[in-house]
């Protein structure tokens, strides 16, 4: 069996020091295993972030707030992103036909309107049901610290912890509160599954003035793009009829704005690339030896047709 204390794959071996539990009273060694974050897509807090896999699945912000200060002292740790957080979709509010036509048209509103409707969101979802959440076994985390220097000072941290055999305690030293797991943890959830009438009626009436809002403005958006043809010169097909019956004149307007804009990308895109000019001189060339040949045979022809030609005496 390969021992977990040697590295592989550019990572560095992290070993956490688990404490005796009530429930399980042996320590035990957790194995996390990091290296500098380098994702396919680069982001600009990528060289000074860290990433994790094997997090312990009780892991929180200030277990690793903690963990962190023990290594290479406090102030170096700014925040943590699990894999949930990152992969969380949230459901929306919004009605089908909403979700569609925000697609194609985009209202911009004023700041504290958006402001307003981001509370009102916020209060239609539903309570949370647990005090503090477990991570999947062997979910991988994201750590931002404070720069490039302080993920230079972790690594090398965790390279001597290898010689020194002097592991850090999990979950030592963490000065902010962090809810209890166990039989604690179990009667929250029990109890905060099933809030009071009064809870429960404020979300739904909230959701609800979201949701009739949000379709309110889809209906007022459809009816306008109704009789409103795109760039392209065509009328988006909406739910509902017409305002009033299209006219001839109407459709042969947006037919000829249609034309226009082709012509008009047509000659932007014609003589753009010098390629296209030297393709452009040689066809002419080309048809002007044409040309030339054609007329050369032609007068060929007529005077073999006049050679032959004899008039009667």
């Amino acid at each position: 069996m390969p021992d977990p204390t040697t590295s592989s794959e550019g990572y560095l071996t992290l070993p956490i020091s688990i404490p005796p539990l009530p429930s399980y009273p042996v320590q035990v060694t957790h194995y996390v295993y990091l290296r500098r974050n380098a994702p396919k897509i680069a982001t600009p807090n990528d060289s000074r972030s860290v990433y994790l896999v094997n997090v312990p699945v009780d892991s929180t912000d200030a277990h690793f707030r903690a963990l962190f200060a023990s290594l290479v002292g406090a102030g170096r740790f700014e925040s943590i992103t699990f894999e949930q957080e990152k992969r969380g979709h949230k459901a929306s509010h919004e009605p089908a036909q909403a979700e569609r036509l925000a697609k194609h048209h985009k209202k911009r509103k004023r700041e504290d309107e958006e402001l307003q409707e981001t509370k009102d969101e916020a209060a239609a979802e539903l309570p949370d049901t647990w005090t503090r959440e477990l991570h999947r076994s062997g979910s991988y985390a994201v750590a931002l610290l404070a720069d490039e220097k302080s993920v230079d000072l972790v690594l090398k941290a965790v390279k001597k912890l290898r010689k020194s055999k002097k592991y850090p305690i999990w979950g030592e030293g963490i000065k902010d509160g962090v809810s209890p797991l166990g039989s604690q943890w179990l009667k929250a959830h029990n109890k905060l599954s099933y809030p009071g009438n009064d809870v429960v009626q404020a979300v739904v009436d909230a959701y609800f003035t979201v949701f009739n809002r949000k379709e309110e403005e889809a209906q007022q958006l459809a009816k306008r793009l109704r009789n409103e043809p795109d760039e392209d010169g065509f009328v988006m097909v909406t739910r509902g009829s017409r305002n009033a019956p299209a006219r001839r004149d109407e459709a042969e307007e947006a037919k000829q704005k249609m034309l226009d804009k082709q012509q008009k990308k047509k000659d932007e895109t014609q003589d753009f690339y010098r390629f296209q000019l030297r393709e452009k001189k040689k066809a002419e060339q080309m048809e002007l030896l044409k040309k030339f040949d054609d007329d050369r045979k032609k007068v060929q022809a007529m005077r073999e047709k006049r050679g032959k030609f004899r008039p009667e005496a």
